[in-house]
């Protein structure tokens, strides 16, 4: 279970280019850090993550995506 601030801070560290998305190569490439996202929303892979959680579908989730894939899995504390 994570809080709010731990999952912005998971989120920034997988987010390298700070452009507020975490696309699916920035998953693959934090393969520790996307583990623990897969753990945390109950997903098997990045791919499955961002095609059920992706709202907007473009290819990336925001904080706000990936908050509410960890609300749905009910891991944020």
């Amino acid at each position: 279970m994570a809080t709010e601030q731990e999952l912005q801070t998971l989120f920034n560290q997988l987010d390298r280019d700070q452009d507020g998305k975490v696309s699916l190569s920035e998953l693959f490439l934090s393969s520790g850090l996307s583990a623990v996202i897969e753990a945390e929303t109950a997903t098997r892979s990045p791919q499955a993550l961002l095609a059920q959680y992706d709202a907007d579908a473009d290819g990336q989730l925001t904080f706000a995506e990936l908050k509410q894939a960890v609300e749905q899995a009910s891991n944020l504390t």
